[in-house]
C-alpha cells in the first residue's frame, strides 16, 4: 500500500547544510511537507537562510538550532513539531563527521566527538522518530551513510567506526519497527557530493559536477523521496549511491 502524498505533516532533517541535507529538506517541501531544518545553533543563520529559500519557492518551513547529540534537546525538538507543525511523516539523519586523522593522531576526544555525531546522534534520531511514528503506524526514517558504512580506510578509524555503528543502528531499527508499519532506510553515499566542502577542496570540482562525476544533492534527494514513496510491499533498507565514473 503506498503511502498518501497528500497527508498534511513535515519532514525533518537532522543535519541540513548546503549540501545533501539542504536539498533533501527542499525537495520533501515539494512533496507538500514541512520542511524542519535543523543543526548547532551557531548554524542558525544558515538554517534561516535555507527556511525562507523555501518558502520563497513556495514550500513551508522551520528553523531549529538543536545540538543532536544531546538527548534533553532532541526529544524536546521532537515533541515541539508533533505540537505546533504535524505529524513527522520523515526523518532524515544527515550529519557526516568525515574527518581524516592518522591512527596516531586521533585522540580518545576525536574518537568520541567522532563517534557522537555520526552514531549516536543518529540513534538518538531514530529512537525518538520511532516513538512518535510508531502509535501512527507509518513513517519513514532514512540514514545518511557513507563508503566508510562498509569500507573503513585508512586514516579514517574514527569516521568509519562511527558510520559502522550508525549503519547497525538502522539495520536493528529497521528489524524492529518495519514490521509495525516504519520504512527504514541505509543509503550509503559513495563518492563526494556537490558542495561548499567539495568545492573548497577537490580542484576539479566543476568539471566532475559537469560530467555528472561528483554526486548532485538534488538527485541524491530525489532517491530519498522515491524511498518515502514505496509501497511496503516493496520497501528497500539498504541504496547505494555513487557518480557513473566512481570506482568501487
Amino acid at each position: 500500500m503506498s503511502q498518501p502524498q497528500d497527508r498534511a505533516g513535515a519532514c525533518l532533517v537532522v543535519g541540513a547544510g548546503d549540501g545533501l541535507g539542504g536539498a533533501t529538506a527542499r525537495a520533501f517541501a515539494a512533496e507538500g511537507l514541512t520542511a524542519c531544518v535543523t543543526r548547532r545553533p551557531r548554524s542558525r543563520d544558515a538554517l534561516n537562510a535555507l527556511a525562507r529559500q523555501i518558502e520563497e519557492a513556495g514550500g513551508k518551513a522551520r528553523a531549529y538550532g538543536v545540538d543532536a547529540r544531546e538527548e534533553s534537546e532532541m526529544i524536546a525538538l521532537f515533541d515541539e513539531i508533533e505540537a505546533d507543525v504535524g505529524p513527522l511523516e520523515v526523518v532524515v539523519f544527515n550529519i557526516g563527521a568525515n574527518v581524516r586523522f592518522p591512527i596516531l593522531e586521533t585522540t580518545s576526544r576525536v574518537f568520541t566527538k567522532v563517534w557522537e555525531m555520526a552514531c549516536f546522534a543518529g540513534f538518538l534520531t531514530g529512537r525518538e522518530a520511532a516513538r512518535v511514528m510508531l502509535p501512527r503506524g507509518r513513517g519513514t526514517i532514512i540514514f545518511t551513510g557513507a563508503t566508510a558504512s562498509v569500507r573503513g580506510r585508512e586514516g579514517f578509524a574514527a569516521f568509519a567506526a562511527a558510520k559502522h555503528g550508525l549503519r547497525a543502528v538502522a539495520q536493528s531499527l529497521a528489524r524492529e519497527v518495519g514490521p509495525q508499519g516504519l520504512h527504514v532506510a541505509h543509503v550509503v553515499i559513495d563518492g563526494a557530493v556537490d558542495g561548499v566542502f567539495s568545492r573548497g577542496n577537490i580542484p576539479d570540482v566543476e568539471e566532475r559536477a559537469a560530467q555528472d562525476r561528483i554526486l548532485n544533492p538534488a538527485d541524491v534527494a530525489a532517491a530519498y523521496v522515491a524511498l518515502h514513496r514505496q509501497p511496503r510491499s516493496a520497501w528497500t533498507h539498504e541504496l547505494d549511491l555513487r557518480p557513473w565514473a566512481e570506482k568501487w
